[in-house]
């Protein structure tokens, strides 16, 4: 009998996740709670339950002899999920709440890269707008404001005016844009440079690093309008030398995990680094306590070795084996609702796409309806090809999208253009 897996989240990154670990020779059966409907095509079994349900989750994994869990989003690990299936006797990967608390807390993560000398951008941390005001206007243009806590990607505004800065802390503090994530505020120096995502494979002190993707955050072509969650990536970024990628490994990643376990709070799962490539060498610009979303899409088709006995093992406490492809190249474009990342509108018609040699579709935010699968939130699916170039991959997806009905759903144009060009 084969493993049976149960995946945590309904979004193109678990889709991603779950395919792979479907395509494994000893699974048996990938569940998907609560999934969404796209993912049926790839054979994986959708269980209607909340993310937010452990209890209910947990008796789903019992109830299913279900070997081990995968946790995709940030929200149920910030919330624990891990500690409770632990405690349950079920193995899950990903970090335990305390663990999380580097994506849960900016201001946790940057005192955890002071404490110990990783490089990251000069910040201050502030709870009352009028302080951080102050601090802005001594500080000057460009400068990077976050909102300290979870905000599904959306809580940064690099402000490139002093007007922009200001309404991004009204944003924070007057309007309470986002809750009690915007509680506390950090705000950074603006770095110069290309940005990267280091993303690793993590077990306490042990480090098995992917090859890097460069994501897309802003809404529109040429790096235009507001940030979102990402509208697509690729992988390699020929742009940024292996050299920098090593280094960004041994003075950042490796040490961050080091950290993690010296304070009592060990790291397992995939911890990702935003990165950006600057004149002084690579610095921190975030950490996440998940893999990144758009860019396991593209990280993950370049695995050549079992995804799933890579996990059994690390979770097994024994040594996983990670093999990728180097030769050729992966690139994947988001279609996303009208009105994205702001007043999304939803209901639009999920054109029919095909798949073929070297072309997946990873669904997100989709729903089934009478008319058929609609786009029921922002970002709604993800095209991916994998050819032995990146100009042939991008080729490939566009030339795909370009010829579908896309009526409600936009798109950049531009995915790889910063490599390519």
């Amino acid at each position: 009998m084969g493993l049976k897996i149960l995946v945590i989240g309904s979004g193109g990154r678990e889709h991603a996740v779950s395919y792979s670990l479907k395509r494994s020779p000893n699974v048996e059966e990938v569940y998907c709670a609560p999934g969404n409907p796209g993912m049926s095509r790839d054979g994986i079994h959708i269980v209607d339950l909340a993310q937010s349900n452990h209890a209910a989750l947990i008796s789903f994994a019992q109830s299913n002899n279900v070997d081990w869990v995968f946790v995709g989003p940030e929200v149920p690990l910030i919330e624990g999920i891990v500690d409770d299936f632990e405690a349950a006797g079920i193995p899950a990967f990903g970090p335990s709440k305390a663990a999380a608390q580097i994506e849960g807390s900016k201001d946790f993560a940057k005192r955890l890269m002071v404490r110990h000398d990783i490089p990251t951008a000069a910040y201050q941390t502030f709870d009352q707008e009028e302080a951080a005001q102050a601090y802005v206007r001594n500080q000057g243009v460009p400068i990077v404001i976050k909102a300290d806590g979870l905000a599904a990607g959306k809580g940064v505004t690099v402000a490139l005016t002093l007007e922009e800065a200001m309404k991004a802390l009204d944003d924070i503090f007057i309007e309470n844009r986002f809750g009690q994530a915007g509680a506390r505020v950090v705000i950074e120096e603006f770095l110069e440079g290309q940005e990267f995502s280091l993303m690793s494979f993590v077990r306490g002190r042990d480090v098995w690093p992917m090859p890097i993707a460069q994501d897309h955050k802003r809404a529109f072509d040429g790096d235009l309008g507001p940030n979102t969650g990402g509208m697509g990536a690729y992988s390699p970024v020929p742009q940024i030398p292996s050299s920098v990628v090593q280094e960004a490994l041994e003075t950042i990643v490796k040490p961050t995990a080091v950290a993690m376990a010296e304070e009592g709070t060990p790291f397992t799962g995939v911890l990702y680094a935003g990165l950006i490539a600057t004149e002084d060498g690579p610095k921190t610009i975030e950490f996440n306590a998940r893999f990144g979303d758009p860019e396991t899409q593209v990280v993950l088709p370049r695995l050549t070795s079992d995804f799933a006995a890579g996990i059994t093992a690390i979770l097994n406490g024994s040594e996983p084996e990670f093999t990728w492809n180097h030769e050729g190249a992966t690139l994947g474009v988001v279609l996303a609702s009208e009105g994205y990342p702001d007043h999304v509108i939803k209901g639009a018609i999920i054109p029919d796409i095909p798949d073929g040699e070297g072309l997946h579709t990873y669904y997100a935010g989709v729903a089934n309806s009478h008319v058929g699968m609609v786009s029921s939130s922002g970002r709604v699916l993800l095209v991916e090809a994998t050819r032995p170039t990146l100009q042939e991959a991008q080729d490939s997806v566009y030339g795909l999208l370009d010829e579908l009905p896309t009526e409600g759903l936009f798109y950049r144009h531009d995915i790889g253009a910063k490599a390519l060009n």
